[in-house]
């Protein structure tokens, strides 16, 4: 149970400073700078009203969880929670209004050159999906004081367009396949692991052909970010399609922490079973 002065609500001045200490941190990791996030805590702990570290940390998580649905980046250190206070997404968008750097910060890294990262074992990038989010209904139920209006600028939608990183991400999951077939024994079949969005193009709904140990064949949908785990992603109605006709052989691997320290999860079979979709675009016509 936490402690009397932990259910307190927290104050305007302290939900602005915790604000402007994660905004700090996440504008260093944007631009590839490290910093030390234990110190950071402790620093904020000694102006806040007797708030333990466990208690700023879940505030951070707050944090993110409020970026994520405004479309920004968030610190992968802090994993989204979404059972916050209507005043902290108050206190979050105001102050990414008035800090025109981070922004500035955000789009020079999707405008820097992208390289796939070389690593020491591939294989050991494998990681467990993330936990699921609450689901949209329930979210809004704890947050029905706070609208769910994005930003103006959506950098998750922006940075899913930038075909370089795809690329790149789909050439780091080749190279993970290959490696995967030679661990298993499978040398014979690396070869005939097939770049599909480089040499039949997107329509055939899934960027890699590859095979389990036994020789099965594996479909695989890459999708590459920059940002951590829990950051969403697009898929096209014909991915969807596809995952649901071939669903005993399709996978989607999400890469993330792409520029820094990349790692990736498998989700295996037909997307609307794996993940949460929101709709998003329509197709519109006159009336």
């Amino acid at each position: 149970m936490p402690a009397d002065s932990e259910r307190r609500n927290w104050s305007l001045f302290e939900v602005e400073a915790t604000v402007a200490a994660y905004l700090d941190m996440l504008m260093l990791e944007r631009q590839g700078q490290s910093y030390n996030k234990a110190e950071r805590r402790r620093t904020l702990q000694a102006i806040l009203d007797r708030r333990s570290e466990p208690a700023i940390e879940r505030k951070h998580q707050n944090i993110s969880a409020i970026l994520l649905e405004l479309g920004h980046p968030y610190i992968s250190g802090y994993k989204p929670l979404f059972n916050y206070q209507a005043l902290l997404r108050t206190v979050v968008e105001s102050q990414i209004d008035a800090k025109p750097e981070l922004p500035a910060a955000i789009e020079a890294e999707l405008l820097r050159t992208i390289a796939v990262p070389s690593v020491d074992d591939i294989l050991e990038r494998l990681a467990d999906p993330p936990q699921p989010r609450p689901r949209r209904a329930a979210r809004v139920r704890e947050n029905a004081a706070a609208p769910f209006v994005k930003a103006n600028r959506d950098y998750v939608a922006l940075e899913a367009h930038n075909s370089a990183l795809g690329l790149a991400g789909e050439l780091f999951a080749v190279n993970f396949e290959k490696a995967r077939l030679v661990r298993a024994g499978q040398e014979r079949l690396v070869d005939s692991v097939e770049h599909v969005s480089i040499t039949r193009g997107d329509a055939a709904g899934y960027d890699i052909r590859s095979f389990d140990p036994d020789g099965r064949k594996r479909l695989i949908e890459v999708k590459t970010t920059g940002y951590g785990a829990y950051t969403p992603f697009f898929v096209s109605p014909n991915e969807l399609e596809v995952s649901e006709r071939s669903s005993d052989v399709y996978h989607v691997y999400r890469v993330y922490d792409f520029r820094q320290d990349p790692h990736l999860f498998m989700l295996r079979g037909p997307m609307k079973l794996t993940l949460d979709l929101e709709p998003s675009q329509y197709r519109a016509f006159v009336a």
